[in-house]
């Protein structure tokens, strides 16, 4: 079935609704004369079946507009569209606007559609990438709802079968982190998250619990939001490090919370690498030019947004995608932060 059959017509909403094609377009449009239970009727049903009466929706089911959108779920929850020091978004939407570019496609950055208030023109688009989604994330029913195709990078927690997405590997990755940490001599190691209910977060948590029960160690985590930055990370060592019995070791899934948890560290007179290990779960560019350098993984965000467009034009053209050859592996990058000098015995506190 071709993407402007699935979506319904004004024909549809008339016939479920139980009255004319002219009764719909006056309900919608605020025109004509009618009674507000049949305007309420109405609006239900086009809700319902995810019909849009806009012009340019109009425009969706008639012919290709050549927009894809982007939605990047993370940024909803900062303060900033460019947190400092982090350059993910930006090699991410630079590759996908050019990989759209490369399909005749121009790309278009929206905020969450799904918000009261939110301009039609941010679903005016012939599909659409959501990047990390929340738990049950309101911008993915809506999208669905509306019939406009879209591609997840990172599944949602709630619905992880639901809905076309890359099934990221955040449980391996963590596991791989934890145990190069444990292999450079840490025995205590915490691990520190952000708050959005997304995969990143959630998958690495239920990994870390995993991981320590099957090393028979003590669970050390933290959430701390997102929109902290560098002095959230400053925040939590400071808690933790303060503490009678220290880690040795931290996993920090932002780059922006491990650059603070050194910085952290260091006002407490506690040397990393020598005495603490530390890791973050996303590269950043404070990672790569801060003192000591952190080691991270690179999530190799031009490559993932790069194969992201190209499932999604498939998907447009009716294609099959072979979801499970998406998801390029990620790098360790071992940086100053995890490189002891003096052996990989367990740090002293």
């Amino acid at each position: 079935m071709s993407l402007e059959a699935a979506r319904p017509t004004i024909n549809d909403v008339a016939e479920r609704a139980g009255v004319s094609r002219t009764t719909v377009s006056n309900a919608l449009n605020g025109k004509g004369t009618i009674g507000e239970a049949t305007i309420a009727r109405v609006r239900r049903v086009a809700d319902e079946l995810g019909y849009e009466p806009n012009a340019v929706a109009r425009g969706l089911r008639q012919s290709k507009l050549g927009v894809i959108s982007l939605l990047i779920r993370p940024l909803e929850s900062l303060d900033t569209a460019m947190p400092e020091g982090v350059d993910y978004f930006l090699r991410f939407a630079g590759s996908a606007a050019l990989a759209a570019m490369d399909h005749g496609y121009s790309l278009m950055l929206i905020s969450d559609p799904s918000k009261p208030g939110a301009p039609p023109s941010s679903l005016a688009a012939d599909g659409c990438l959501v990047e990390a989604p929340i738990r049950n994330d309101p911008a993915l029913s809506l999208l669905d709802r509306k019939r406009i195709p879209f591609v997840a990078i990172g599944v949602d927690p709630a619905r992880p079968d639901a809905f076309p997405a890359f099934v990221q590997q955040t449980e391996g990755e963590t596991a791989r982190v934890l145990d190069h940490l444990h292999e450079a001599g840490a025995r205590r190691i915490a691990l520190v998250t952000g708050t959005d209910e997304n995969a990143w977060n959630v998958f690495a948590r239920d990994a870390y619990e995993q991981w320590t029960a099957r090393h028979g160690v003590e669970a050390i985590h933290r959430s701390i939001d997102e929109t902290l930055g560098v002095e959230g990370g400053r925040m939590v060592a400071h808690e933790l490090l303060s503490g009678a019995t220290p880690p040795d070791g931290v996993y920090c899934l932002t780059g922006r919370h491990a650059a603070g948890f050194v910085a952290g560290a260091r006002e407490l007179g506690i040397d990393v690498p020598e005495d603490l290990v530390v890791a973050a779960g996303s590269d950043a560019v404070m990672n790569r030019t801060s003192s000591p350098t952190i080691t991270a993984l690179d999530l190799r965000p031009v490559e993932t947004a790069r194969l992201a467009v190209d499932a999604l034009i498939r998907i447009l053209q009716d294609e099959p995608v072979d979801w499970s050859s998406l998801d390029p592996t990620s790098e360790l990058v071992v940086r100053e932060s995890t490189s002891r000098r003096r052996g990989d015995g367990p740090a002293q506190a």
